[in-house]
């Protein structure tokens, strides 16, 4: 048998293992005790009776009973019953060298984690021993996970009992013991950031700030430089050298957010992170390696962009380990409610307005809309509210969103009239592309990403009208997602 299925040891030191052992048969009491401590590392207790080992169990409380079934007095049967009457967190091994079918199911129908029969093979006993170590080493790091959700804030910012954000808490929960990649999907406004941000604040990595990398944000060549680092003369005006980000990161968590939009040059050197664990910085020859958990989320259709070309497959199933998708607003109507109330609080306390409240009418209109901007679009609506109530509760008109002001009057002042035709028509254009946009980044809370998609544009376009009319994505941001 193995050394590694021979010797027992729950990781980081969260589980001490303990076992009784008990028998009338003084002599293999003597050697499974022996074989028992040797091979599994435990704290082993022995008792030669039934009675003997209640009155241990008064006392101490093994984590596993490995007991005979065929004993004096006390039988290993009633004993197991006891045991799973007044301690059912012990797990009870049974063993008989009278073993039979019928032992065997009374035993497991009777709470038992296994059964074994004499004679025996020691290796066997072990393997089976061990496999019962390891399951309550997994019921003990999930005890522990629940405590510490429970004693804290289980998921920052996340609000909502609907079923299908449950889902979403249940799968956070899961993975936040692991280093799992996590590829997190979702409509833009859904909170993509904050399941990235309950995953590194639940996991042993949250000692140390999440990093948090904005694909989109910076041009090529700029963010490789961020990403990875350089070195001192790598390139012109590399005065000295840079530790990028997932450097930075190193030991903790970093989110690619957008990473659809990453381009396909750095698409490569990040297939390197994650298979290697290995970065490169510009102008260096060698290789550092990195401990880094590798977060990324998306609101993009990630196998379409393969069909055209536009982002590695291999890279998509290497971030693609686990999923979690966060649900529209529309498809959690339950939580509405419950989300208005918190940033009415939120706001309220914000901007000195403790004595704002929802008319009658607030809630019911916030259910029946539609939310496209999801739940960022509720945060800003109810932030304006909140902004512009007065000492009146805040109706469902006052929580209705403004239209975009029309550049049609301009013609009926005549202010436009006078001028020469192309001149005129231009300025009609310029105001009108200007409100357009402004109204595509306001639904879209500032993505540039999704405001260009929503006006059927590329992204570079969308990007060249904002500077020629000077608009800024970040003034449209309330929060990150």
């Amino acid at each position: 048998m193995a050394d590694d299925q021979q010797n027992f040891a729950c990781p980081e030191g969260e589980f001490a293992a303990s076992v009784l052992i008990v028998d009338d048969d003084l002599d293999m009491l003597s050697m499974l005790e022996r074989i028992v401590r040797k091979k599994c590392r435990c704290e082993v207790k022995t008792a030669s009776s039934g009675e003997n080992a209640w009155q241990i169990l008064e006392n101490w409380r093994p984590d596993v009973v490995l007991t005979d079934i065929k004993m004096p007095g006390l039988d290993g049967l009633t004993l197991l019953q006891k045991i799973k009457d007044r301690y059912p967190a012990i797990a009870v091994i049974m063993m008989s060298g009278y073993g039979t079918v019928e032992s065997a199911i009374i035993a497991l129908k009777s709470g038992a984690y296994d059964f074994i029969q004499k004679p025996f093979d020691n290796d066997h006993l072990l393997h089976i021993l061990q496999r019962c170590l390891e399951h309550l080493c997994l019921l003990e790091k999930n005890r522990r996970l629940q405590s510490r959700l429970a004693e804290r804030e289980p998921f920052p910012g996340f609000i909502g009992a609907s079923s299908k954000i449950k889902k979403v808490y249940e799968l956070i929960s899961r993975l936040t013991d692991t280093d799992v990649t996590v590829l997190i999907r979702g409509e833009s406004g859904t909170g993509k950031e904050l399941a990235a941000r309950a995953l590194h604040g639940l996991s042993a990595r949250n000692k140390k700030p999440m990093v948090t990398v904005n694909c989109p944000a910076l041009p090529e060549h700029i963010l490789e430089s961020e990403l990875f680092g350089y070195a001192r003369g790598a390139f012109s005006g590399a005065t000295h050298d840079k530790k990028g980000l997932f450097l930075e990161a190193n030991g903790s968590t970093i989110l690619l957010d957008e990473i659809g939009d990453l381009p396909i040059s750095l698409q490569t050197k990040l297939l390197r992170v994650l298979q290697e664990k290995e970065i490169m910085p510009l102008g260096q020859t060698k290789s550092l390696t990195v401990d880094v958990r590798v977060l990324a989320s998306t609101n993009q259709d990630l196998e379409e962009k393969i069909r055209q070309g536009l982002f590695r497959e291999d890279l998509f199933y290497r971030l693609n380990v686990v999923t979690i998708t966060m649900p529209p607003l529309r498809q959690r109507p339950e939580d509405i409610p419950p989300l208005a109330l918190h940033f009415l609080t939120t706001f309220a306390k914000e901007y000195d307005r403790d004595t704002v409240v929802f008319a009658s009418d607030a809630i019911p209109s916030l259910v029946k809309r539609t939310w496209k901007g999801n739940v960022r679009e509720l945060q800003n609506v109810i932030k304006r509210a909140v902004l512009l109530a007065e000492d009146s509760p805040i109706s469902a008109g006052q929580l209705t969103e403004p239209e975009p002001e029309a550049t049609a009057p301009r013609l009926i002042d005549g202010e436009l009239i006078s001028l020469d035709y192309n001149v005129a028509k231009q300025r009609i254009v310029e105001d009108f592309s200007a409100t357009y946009l402004t109204h595509a980044l306001q639904q879209n809370g500032g993505n540039v990403t999704a405001a260009a998609q929503a006006s059927g544009m590329n992204r570079q376009a969308f990007q060249k009208l904002m500077r020629r009319f000077g608009l800024a994505a970040e003034k449209f941001r309330s929060q990150p997602d």
